[in-house]
């Protein structure tokens, strides 16, 4: 069957720039600790970018994780069952998709991705080697409200949700975004996430901060973006990139620097960032057993089972969707 059709829910200006995106960066601009949302390094290249620093040997996340879906394939399938459409959040170029979808058997499969490109080439790759799976691409911000293809709506529902992307996110943003997909998911669905532990600070700073360079080309091409769809003529050059651990708030951050005073404009607007000064570009987050179940069950959903990676640490969580209860 293949790609059905995609459905696009991205809003756009006249100029054809993400209306979210215009505003993100203005927004982040402006504010003391200058900051833009993670969601806007995904665009054409820099989801290239990404796919290059997950086959980096420092960057253990996607090594962890496709071991995890390998090894534990026919545990997960007895778990999960067959028949569901899989609704993969942020799925990129669905690399690790086809274990998961060789291993359950799933009635419908439905990616949705900020970057339209990376998507519709994912779609049709996953149609030639899936031909009898229907597959409806949804273009679209998975942090935001998603509505879900209308062929589906009866079909019982499981998200996936790999690569620790819930880490981007701050503790209320990732209750409120896991609480979005229990609704939207419905009664009865389950969700297959991905979570990285905390682990030793070498390690980390490493799978961020590689000495190919690649994570640093990923952060800075989020200026390059901005000086091609903004109008922008941000000095990328006067930029470092910086991954520091924070252990106030169990994360990595990046940042990119300010080598030196500057002003830059954005859309005919001018910025003014002094030397050192630095934009707050990602957050990642690492969870340890117990906050991990915590985030889920904050967000309506009930961990069932645990797959994890003993070094470096890293897990995939089963969760179903918790049945309201009109008292404790």
């Amino acid at each position: 069957m293949g790609v059905v059709r995609q459905l696009r829910q991205i809003s756009a200006d006249d100029a054809g720039v993400d209306i979210a995106f215009r505003a993100d960066v203005h927004a982040g601009l402006t504010q003391q600790q200058k900051a833009i949302p993670a969601r806007w390094f995904y665009d054409a290249t820099g989801s290239a970018l990404f796919e290059d620093i997950t086959a980096l040997p420092e960057y253990y996340p996607t090594r962890s994780e496709t071991d995890l879906l390998t090894r534990h394939a026919a545990d997960m399938a007895a778990a999960i069952g067959p028949g569901r459409a899989v609704i993969e959040l942020g799925s990129g170029s669905s690399t690790k998709t086809p274990l998961l979808l060789d291993a359950i058997v799933p009635a419908a499969y439905v990616p949705v991705d900020i970057s339209g490109d990376f998507l519709r080439d994912s779609a049709r790759a996953l149609a030639a080697r899936f031909p009898g799976l229907p597959i409806y691409p949804v273009e679209a911000d998975f942090t935001q409200r998603v509505t879900l293809p209308d062929e589906i709506a009866d079909l019982p529902k499981l998200g996936f949700f790999p690569g620790s992307t819930i880490g981007n996110m701050v503790a209320r943003t990732a209750v409120d975004l896991l609480r979005n997909w229990r609704c939207a998911l419905g009664e009865g669905a389950l969700l297959l996430i991905g979570i990285d532990r905390i682990k030793d600070v070498a390690t980390l700073e490493l799978a961020y901060d590689d000495p190919a360079g690649v994570t640093a080309a990923f952060n800075l091409n989020l200026l390059e973006r901005i000086n091609r769809e903004l109008d922008g003529d941000i000095p990328v050059e006067n930029f470092t990139h910086r991954a520091i651990w924070d252990d106030i708030h169990a994360r990595i951050e990046m940042h990119l620097v300010a080598a030196c005073d500057m002003d830059f404009a954005v859309d005919g607007r001018v910025y003014h960032m002094a030397a050192g000064e630095t934009i707050h570009s990602e957050n990642s987050h690492k969870y340890g057993a117990r906050d991990a179940n915590l985030l889920l069950r904050a967000s309506g959903w009930t961990p069932i089972a645990t797959w994890d990676d003993a070094d470096p640490a890293f897990a995939l969580i089963l969760a179903e969707s918790t049945a309201f209860r009109s008292a404790p």
